[in-house]
């Protein structure tokens, strides 16, 4: 799975960091106006597909199973909104932390010769593994930064060479 392109968003959907992988020549760069639409886009359909989620968590059906809308929609699943995007170009997933912000990587797209269910759990659980991975470098190196402001834009070179050995 090679990653093209690396987003944060902040609670509000602004874009607060974006870097693409330099090794895809054949990715076309978007300009600066560009990556604002497409966060504000994604942050905007995020927001819709949780708003569906939970409505269908909450609504009641006689003919399934009960299980409590809390182990469904626990604050440590990630499991509302827009979770994934796979298209013959390109993948995208999203991840949400619980304080709002968003994690969003745009990979290579998987081969769809013969694919099982198996090969398309192994993609997310390598998205999931990134997006752990992303979380980290966050925290050491964003969070616990002293000068950063909670929702700006992040320009840390520390941060910025740690993501880029992670994504290349």
């Amino acid at each position: 799975m090679a990653v093209y392109s690396l987003y944060i968003l902040n609670k509000a959907g602004g874009l607060i960091y974006q870097s693409d992988n330099d090794r895809h020549p054949g990715v076309n760069k978007l300009t600066a106006n560009d990556y604002l639409v497409l966060a504000g886009t994604l942050h905007g359909v995020h927001a819709i597909t949780s708003r569906f989620t939970t409505s269908m968590i909450h609504s009641h059906d006689p003919n399934t199973t009960n299980i409590p809308a809390s182990r469904l929609s626990g604050p440590n699943t990630n499991k509302s909104g827009l979770q994934s995007i796979e298209t013959d170009h390109f993948n995208l997933y999203v991840f949400q932390t619980l304080t709002g912000i968003k994690f969003i990587v745009v990979t290579s797209p998987i081969p769809t010769t013969n694919l099982g269910r198996g090969e398309l759990n192994v993609q997310l659980e390598l998205a999931n593994q990134l997006f752990k991975d992303l979380y980290v470098l966050y925290s050491d190196y964003v969070m616990k930064d002293p000068f950063y402001s909670i929702d700006m834009p992040i320009k840390n070179p520390h941060f910025d060479s740690k993501i880029k050995q992670l994504i290349n």
